[in-house]
């Protein structure tokens, strides 16, 4: 007998008003190491490279703070999106959870938030890795600007075979980043100095305010991998596990290099443009500047490769969903490869790498970077307090977070008018809306 009605809803995870559930059948490829391996990528990436020093500047010891704080906060953030991810799997992320929760408006400023804003921070990254890979093997702007631009489109060619190969190459670079970052680290202590922790607040809290602020950059990214909780073979019990862990991972690095960074280099840190490399060369000599040059392009490879897979999938997701032209849509299923996605993420990418590279300051675009941030978070967890069941352990992390996201939003001050200039576009610009298709299941493995 054919079943029908409820009996398939429920085998297909979704409730009775149509919203995806909580399912245990396979929907993708991913388990916890490699999901594990995705979310350190796009939470640690590039922010070990630079971040330390430009916190030191503007904080000095207090950075140490600054990082604590963040870490706290990162808590609950990333505790309401793995309850996001693992309630409702989709390619379109948080922008899948703003929909249900606001409505199709709302679903539109985030995606134009997430998929034309954060991008600027494509070029950024590949411009600190550059400059680390030219102190060692020496070069000029035009040298550091062919290798910034060459570790962009690599991730590209490789994400376009699809998650499956980046979530395997994803958690062979992450294991080597986290073992590398040891290595140095171990190395450094030794050498550390607990007279560089006076003074403690150089620059006030105003100081480590602007450090966390910086700080965002690096612990922004549990948003961005909502968008491939349909490629966990069981989003309901790997989510959770994969978030949790590279929490603590992420939190135990970043606080870390920020600590080994200011007992180590002192007053030298604030004026560091290669603080990990300064550090080698304290612990090991110039000698140990490859160690670094690796760090870097592991680090920017598995960033790009984290990040690209969840902008191509939400890309195919807006194609989708009507907010771009249906033509971007193909891929947004469970299990597809989201190309033209792709293809329109590194236009994105190219648009901004040539602001970014001819100017070469990447503190205004860092800072640019995490007001968009910041408003994702806000809108994101907001969404949380509507989707998620009250009172529930996820519920209770969501409103911390919603506390928290208006911190953050305070801390961007000013640049809040850039995430405000896209949400006005994603208004403003109101596509002709196509019936949505129906649920399409996982591709074949």
């Amino acid at each position: 007998m054919t079943e029908s009605g409820p009996s398939i809803a429920r085998a297909r995870g979704d409730h009775d008003d149509g919203r995806p559930g909580d399912t245990a059948e396979p929907r993708g490829h991913l388990g916890v190491a490699g999901g594990t391996a995705l979310y350190v990528a796009a939470v640690l990436g590039t922010g070990i490279l630079v971040l330390p020093a430009l916190a030191a500047s503007v904080a000095g010891p207090g950075s140490i703070i600054a990082v604590a704080a963040l870490a706290v906060i990162s808590i609950p953030l990333a505790a309401t999106f793995a309850a996001l991810a693992r309630r409702h799997p989709d390619a379109g992320g948080v922008a899948t959870f703003a929909r249900r929760a606001f409505g199709p408006t709302a679903a539109r400023v985030i995606s134009y938030w997430f998929f034309f804003g954060t991008p600027i921070g494509a070029p950024i990254a590949a411009l600190m890795t550059a400059r680390y890979v030219v102190a060692v093997i020496g070069g000029d702007a035009l040298t550091t600007t062919l290798i910034a631009i060459g570790l962009m489109v690599i991730p590209v060619i490789v994400t376009a075979f699809g998650v499956r190969f980046a979530g395997w190459l994803q958690l062979v670079l992450s294991a080597a980043l986290v073992a590398v970052l040891v290595f140095v680290l171990a190395a450094a202590v030794p050498h550390a100095n607990p007279a560089n922790l006076q003074p403690l607040l150089p620059h006030g809290w105003e100081g480590v305010g602007l450090a966390m602020n910086l700080y965002i950059w690096a612990f922004a990214g549990w948003e961005a991998v909502a968008g491939i909780g349909g490629e966990f073979r069981n989003p309901k019990r790997d989510i959770p596990r994969a978030t949790a862990l590279a929490l603590v991972i992420v939190s135990v690095a970043y606080l870390a290099i920020q600590t080994v960074t200011v007992l180590v280099l002192g007053g030298r840190a604030s004026t560091s443009a290669v603080p990990l490399l300064d550090l080698v060369v304290v612990s090991s000599g110039r000698g140990g500047g490859i160690v670094v040059a690796v760090i870097a392009a592991i680090v920017v490879t598995g960033v790009f490769n984290a990040y690209l897979a969840a902008f191509s999938k939400l890309g195919a997701a807006m194609g989708r969903d009507g907010d771009l032209p249906r033509w971007f849509g193909r891929g947004a299923e469970n299990g597809g490869i989201a190309r033209r996605g792709l293809l329109l993420s590194a236009v994105i990418m190219a648009a901004y790498s040539a602001v970014v590279l001819a100017s070469g300051d990447l503190q205004p675009f860092i800072l640019v970077h995490t007001s968009i941030a910041a408003a994702v978070y806000a809108l994101g967890v907001a969404s949380a307090l509507v989707l998620l069941p009250r009172r529930s352990v996820g519920w209770w992390m969501s409103l911390a977070s919603c506390v928290f996201a208006a911190g953050l939003l305070l801390l961007a001050g000013w640049h809040l008018v850039f995430p405000l200039a896209l949400a006005m576009a994603a208004v403003l610009i109101r596509p002709r809306r196509h019936s949505r298709p129906a649920p399409t299941p996982s591709a074949p493995r």
